[in-house]
């Protein structure tokens, strides 16, 4: 319900910001005044026909995910094509419908602002976004699957940047003397992992070391239809590849694709 109405909210701002956006670029190049030759109505109207297709090429590029970094260069790229993109429908739109041009340099100020306003709001919104969805209790809940320096360090990456995927519970195939990491309970071997996950209910499991559980870990995940998420040094392989969680690679298995 949380993340359904974040992201209701999120998409009603942007259409909101997609109109502000055309309509203070009309001004600032017409002038404070209603031109009788280009209508205020005519151009608005055409703006609201463009903004639906708008929100759903972003929507397509994966812009609205509540887990993705607004702030990330693959992210900011994708707004500027959206963008871009806008600016050319809403010409072909307006002509269309009305048969008309208008002036180049109040697209430049349309798309401009558009741009600007999108990427300021994103990255205002993910960062409150974050705090919300990381309350208890938390919408996307992590088991974390073995206690090395690995696993210590992709904590304390998800507590640094307050990301959405939340560490509940920590659990050791070979069991450790350690009581907590960064605040995320210890709690003990994998021989409590189904009464854990019975009782936290995580959507996530991160498997930072302990491969010879890996195929029991996977069809735990299946059962409780889960995300299983691999550290690829696990397997002794690079980064640079899968799944991307604050700018970390994972290798990915996801319940709906098994």
């Amino acid at each position: 319900m949380r993340r359904t109405f974040l992201l209701l909210c999120w998409l009603a701002t942007d259409i909101a910001l997609f109109i502000a956006a055309y309509a203070i670029a009309y001004f600032v190049r017409v002038g404070f005044i209603v031109s009788t030759d280009f209508p205020l109505d005519k151009y608005l109207q055409t703006a609201l026909i463009v903004a639906p297709f708008w929100i759903g090429t972003m929507l397509e590029l994966g812009i609205f995910r509540l887990t993705r970094i607004q702030s990330s260069r693959k992210n900011l790229t994708h707004i500027l094509f959206s963008c871009v993109l806008a600016s050319a429908l809403f010409t072909l739109t307006y002509y269309f419908l009305h048969n008309n041009f208008f002036s180049r340099l109040l697209l430049v100020y349309a798309g401009l602002l558009n741009l600007g306003l999108t990427l300021v709001w994103h990255i205002a919104f993910d960062s409150w976004q974050r705090k919300v969805l990381r309350k208890n209790p938390a919408a996307y809940p992590v088991l974390i699957v073995g206690l090395n320096r690995e696993a210590e360090s992709l904590i304390e990456l998800l507590e640094e940047k307050q990301s959405p995927f939340k560490p509940v519970a920590i659990l050791d195939g070979q069991g450790t003397s350690k009581t907590d990491i960064r605040g995320v309970p210890v709690l003990g071997k994998l021989n409590k992992l189904e009464e854990v996950i019975q009782k936290l209910k995580p959507s996530h499991l991160i498997q930072c070391s302990n491969l010879e559980h890996t195929i029991n870990l996977m069809s735990v995940c299946r059962q409780h239809k889960m995300t299983y998420l691999l550290l690829p040094s696990v397997l002794g392989a690079v980064e640079g590849y899968g799944e991307q969680i604050e700018g970390k690679s994972f290798i990915k298995a996801d319940h709906e694709s098994w």
